[in-house]
């Protein structure tokens, strides 16, 4: 493990507290207007959740990964194997996995092998430091065989180091960057995770993450959305405005344009006998959000009701998926 951080993220939301009321009624919003919701409109993406346990423990981990934190216990591969049947079904283009970190999983090996052996797209989110380093003739063996159909996001919080350790804990730099470097000199399909500062602009850190993949020979296109994806913050804690039917219209936004629209994420909760499959990868402890135990129980209209819904989803505009 590497050192925690010493003080509060540099990524800290700033505002005031979310009042008690918001947030609390699934139909409802607090003012009383109707609560929006997002329909299932294909199974797009399937996000497999290896479990919470991390390397590191970050600041501000949305999912408060670290390295004791089993809250979602390893996903097993025989569990997997269940839900990629039926996403097959589905005609489910995508197959991502997160955690935690995911090489930390034994698991997960297998259940990555298995998902590009069914023809799956792979998106696989890590930080890159010594749990996937440990796996490079896996991954080199998975390059060969199926090329841009395996694709690995990695978590560079900032385009600094000083900032990125601020978030992620001392030391935890270089190795994320070489892990990186070795990924984009194998010629994998690579992308990176980033988050800007409080009134960073998003142009600015663009052209801040492009001189530095310039200077260490990092193949990604740093004006390329897809390739590096600058993530919302996020503070459920925080003040944020909820989501009714009406804003649709009066944000220019249809709910096909949400996650949730297109994705659902399978999650073990610890003391529980089964996975179950959850509405979004930012909300895997409300049982709220736990939609069944299948995917097609999971199916179902999700209610907005919940402050990353509006914050990260609708407001920020933002998807975990590629």
């Amino acid at each position: 493990m590497r050192n925690a951080p010493a003080g509060p993220s540099p990524f800290a939301v700033a505002g005031d507290l979310l009042p008690a009321e918001k947030f609390s009624d699934p139909q409802w919003t607090a003012k009383g207007e109707p609560r929006a919701s997002v329909p299932l409109t294909k199974l797009d993406t399937l996000w497999l959740n290896t479990g919470t346990l991390c390397n590191l423990a970050c600041a501000t981990c949305y999912i408060e990964s670290s390295p004791t934190n089993d809250a979602l216990i390893y996903l097993a591969a025989s569990d997997a194997a269940r839900f990629l049947d039926e996403a097959e079904a589905m005609g489910t283009r995508e197959i991502g996995f997160t955690g935690g970190e995911p090489f930390m999983n034994p698991d997960f090996p297998t259940m990555l092998e298995d998902s590009l052996a069914r023809g799956f797209e792979v998106l696989i989110l890590t930080n890159a430091m010594r749990p996937m380093r440990r796996h490079e003739a896996l991954l080199l063996k998975l390059r060969q065989a199926y090329g841009e159909k395996l694709t690995l996001r990695v978590s560079l919080d900032h385009h600094s180091r000083t900032v990125h350790e601020g978030e992620r804990g001392a030391n935890s730099w270089a190795p994320a960057m070489a892990g990186l470097e070795w990924l984009s000199a194998h010629g994998f399909s690579i992308a990176v995770a980033g988050r800007l500062l409080p009134l960073e602009g998003e142009q600015d850190a663009r052209t801040a993450y492009a001189r530095l993949f310039e200077a260490e020979g990092i193949g990604i296109d740093a004006y390329d959305p897809a390739r590096l994806v600058l993530f919302p913050e996020m503070d459920a804690g925080k003040d944020i405005a909820e989501i009714t039917t009406a804003c649709w219209d009066i944000l220019g936004k249809s709910p096909s344009d949400i996650m949730c629209a297109t994705s659902r994420m399978v999650v073990h909760r610890k003391g529980e006998d089964a996975p179950q499959v959850a509405a979004c990868t930012l909300i895997p402890h409300h049982p709220e959000f736990l939609l069944g135990g299948t995917l097609a129980e999971a199916s179902c209209d999700v209610a907005l009701n919940h402050p990353h819904c509006a914050r990260f989803c609708v407001l920020g505009g933002a998807s975990c998926s590629a």
